[in-house]
This record gives C-alpha cells, structure tokens and sequence, in this order.
C-alpha cells in the first residue's frame, strides 16, 4: 500500500503528487471522489486526496466494530508491546513523516522534525509505559471485597485538526488503542499526508486489521462519521463552534465525548519579571507555528510601568520572526479580516498588519504577517474572538486584581502565562487564573502524565496521563460478600 508522499519543497516545486486512499480493515480502498490539497508556502496542489462517503464511512465503522472483540481481549501487556512497535515504525519513516507533514502545512523543518514526529513517538511509547504499569483499584471492609476492572468504549471516533496533524492525531490514538478501544480517524482535508504514512506504519507493523481505520475527507465526512450509530465515543479537537454541533449531533445517544476547543489566550507579565525572558517568552506564544497553536498567546496585559517598553520590543520581536504561511487561503483570509478589523475599531498597529512580499514563490502562498496591536476595548470583537494567527493585542494593567479579572474576561479558558519572579505571586495568581493550563515564566512545556484541556467554551473533559485512560475505557465495580468460615 505505498504512495507517493512529496519531499519537502525545492526551488519552490514539489515532486509528482500522490493520491492517497482510505485506508480500512488493513488496507487501502480508493472510494469516493477526490479532492486537492494545496501547498500553503506556494498555492500549489501536492496531493489528491479521495473523499469518505456515507458507504465508506460504514465500512470503516464496520471494520473497527468487528476486530474490536479480539483487540480488546488482548492482556494489556500485549497491547502495550504493539504501542511500542507503531513507536518503531514510526521511528524507521521519520523522513517520510517529515516530509508529508511540511508538505501538508508549511511548518518549518527544525520545527517539524524536533517536535511534531517525536512527539508521536514519545506518546505510544508514554501511553504504553503508564498502561501496562496501572495499578487496579481494590477496597475492603469487613466481609466485603470491592475491585474495579476497566473495558473499553468500543469504537472511538478520532477526528484531527490541521494546525499539529501528527501529534495530536497520535496524542488520542495511542491511549485509545492501549485501553483496548478500535479506532477510526478523520484527519483535516488541509493536512492528510501523515495520517496516510501511519496507516503504511500499522500495515507494516502487522496490526491487526480493523484496529486502526483512516478516512479522508472534509466536515462533511467526520459529521457522517460522529453520526454512525456504530461509534461508540468521540474525541475531538478543534474549533468551539464544530464541537457544540458534535455535542448536539451525539446528544441523543449520550455519547461520551472529549472536547480540546478553541482558545482567546492571556499572558500576565509583571513589572518584577525578567523582561528579556518575557519578551522573548511571549514572542514564541504569539508567533508560533504562525500563532495556529490552541495554546498560543494572543491577549498580552502588561504591568503599566514596564509597558512602554515591553511593547517596543515585542514588536521588534514580531519584525524578526519569519513568516510562516497560514494553513489555506481561506484561513488567511481571515486573519486578514482580523487585521482590517483592528483598523475599524480603532487600534494602534504597533507592527505587521498586512501581507509580506518575497519576491518569489512564496508569494503565492497563504502569508500574513506577525502583528502586534493596542488601544482596543476588551469588548472589542478582536478581543473577543479567536482568530488563530500571528497576532496579538497588549494592554496596560496597574493591580495584580486588575490583571487577574483582565486575563478570566474571556469566553475562553483553554491556557495562560504568568511572567513574574515572585514567587508568592506567581502561586497566587496561577490559582486564580480560570484555565487549564497556567505556565510561570515559560511556555508550551508539556508533562504527558498531567491533565491537558480547557474551561468555558475551550472544551470538556480532560486528556493526558491516566485522564487519557480513564476516558478511553470505562470502570466496572465488582463487590463480592464474603462469607464467613465456621472454622
């Protein structure tokens, strides 16, 4: 089942695009009509990709339904060695991986190559090691012995976002597959090249088939999919909007469900803080991947004395950085209505605001450029609404109250970053901030084994270490009288 997946970019072409298939119950099924997928460093199209229909999607479903039986009787141990050989596999077609994942979304390959594959990796291999070494629940009292056991959902729905194809696609699959649960995964119509190497890495790997089922296609095919009444539970992340229509699509089944949603991200950055550390912190939030991280930064309050100072540097922060493309014309096109819409209500532009110019192919590509805005209201639609870009809005603030009620005005509450070197204050207000994630003096540094998501419109639920697990399967309570001996 080998396809052609392009090598990075040279002089600004790609080799001869591939046409990648579905890939269902161990193998390949070139079903449906196909669609292109473009390139957003050039425009160019560097793949067709065939779209799931309501017969395909059935078949996925049907095939993960029916290797779910003898998936799930595996002892854990054995399931935990198959984690371990995807990891391998994944390790063998690193390049390969590589190079679909920056053909799909124009990340750089530094980025790329240190963080997206590794951290595939390091997740079958993490979710393996906690897996296997669970211990079980048991409680006593008199006469009475009580145990838990675990099963698994079923069949999980995994429906991937563009933005970290790769990483959040294994993020979900591994503790999914380890509790014993089959899957079929739904990958963005921008970015499906990774997901079609892995599915060559589980036919390579002698998974068994129906373990692990790939469709392609657009929101059309995954609202097919989260509908199928063979799917047992869905995971997904992505935009808040698609994930209140998910909600409502599996509310009559009573599907479980975990949601990581959008994000309107705040730094706090004090006047006792060192400044080059949060200067150079907040940069890489804001501007990272092109600020289409769920995680990035894009309300910045900084403390009133340092403020002045702070925003002339942040914006020749911004200047420095180079562009990264957006994922599509139309998201560019967005981030570009956000621009002129800063404009319209009246904000300074402290740098960027429009679209760079390369003098080459690049400029066929999908570019704005970083920008850093003030002056707005915190009523403000820009300050309202995520726009997922490389973007952000700095405000002043006097009182630690005031920055604190600052950064929890919002709808969302996905994560937050405190700068500060006290170390009373950096408790005092972490615990205060309403969100899932609250960094001191750092950004973007993840442990595997702790809860990941969000609060308020940024999602339900909770993934990450033994989260991941006990969402994934379900617990069962045996309690057993016993009697006693005349002895």
């Amino acid at each position: 089942m080998r396809m052609r997946v392009p090598c990075p970019r040279k002089g600004g072409r790609h080799e001869e695009s591939a046409v990648l298939t579905h890939f269902i119950g161990g193998g390949p099924l070139a079903a449906g009509k196909s669609f292109p997928v473009h390139d957003p460093v050039t425009g160019a199209v560097v793949r067709h990709v065939h779209e799931a229909d309501p017969e395909v999607v059935d078949r996925a479903v049907r095939a993960a339904r029916e290797a779910a039986r003898d998936w799930a009787a595996l002892p854990v141990g054995e399931r935990a060695g198959w984690m371990r050989r995807l990891a391998e596999g994944i390790e063998r077609r690193f390049d390969d991986l590589v190079a679909a994942e920056i053909a799909d979304t124009g990340k750089p390959l530094g980025q790329t190559r240190t963080l997206d594959i590794p951290r595939g990796i390091a997740n079958f291999r993490a979710f393996a090691d906690l897996a296997a070494q669970r211990p079980d629940d048991a409680f006593h009292l008199p006469g009475v012995l009580s145990y838990t056991v675990r099963r698994p959902l079923g069949v999980v729905a995994v429906i991937v976002p563009w933005n970290l194809p790769f990483l959040l696609m294994t993020w979900k699959l591994a503790p999914a597959l380890v509790s014993g649960d089959t899957v079929v995964v739904k990958p963005s119509e921008h970015t499906p090249g990774s997901a079609a190497v892995f599915a060559e890495i589980c036919a390579e790997a002698g998974l068994p088939p129906g373990v692990v089922n790939i469709i392609f296609g657009h929101g059309s095919a995954g609202r097919l999919l989260v509908e199928h009444p063979g799917v047992d539970a869905v995971t997904f992340t992505g935009s808040t909007a698609t994930g209140s229509a998910i909600m409502r699509t599996v509310a009559d089944r009573v599907k479980p469900i975990s949601f990581e949603l959008g994000g309107k991200n705040a730094a706090l950055v004090f006047e006792d803080c060192d400044l080059d550390r949060a200067v150079e912190g907040t940069a890489r939030s804001v501007f990272t991947n092109g600020g289409q991280v769920c995680l990035c930064t894009e309300r910045v309050y900084v403390q009133r004395s340092i403020f002045e100072e702070f925003c002339g540097r942040l914006a020749q922060s911004a200047r420095e950085v180079e562009p990264q493309p957006m994922i599509s014309a139309e998201h560019r096109d967005k981030v570009l209505s956000f621009y002129a819409l800063a404009r319209s209500e009246g904000a300074k532009v402290l740098t960027g605001g429009g679209v760079p110019v390369f003098h080459d192919h690049r400029d066929s590509g999908y570019f704005v450029e970083p920008t850093v805005v003030s002056g707005l209201s915190e009523w403000s639609r820009f300050n309202r609404e995520e726009i997922f870009g490389p973007v952000c809005h700095v405000a002043p603030f006097d009182s630690e109250a005031e920055a604190i009620d600052l950064a929890n005005g919002s709808d969302y509450g996905l994560a937050a970053t405190l700068w500060t070197t006290n170390l009373d204050r950096a408790h005092r207000v972490a615990q205060r901030l309403e969100a899932g994630l609250v960094w001191v003096n750092t950004w973007y540094l993840r442990d595997l084994r702790t809860p990941f998501g969000g609060v308020k419109l940024s999602g339900i639920g909770r993934e990450g270490g033994t989260r991941s697990l006990d969402f994934y399967s379900e617990p069962t309570t045996i309690t057993i009288k016993l009697e006693q001996s005349d002895a």
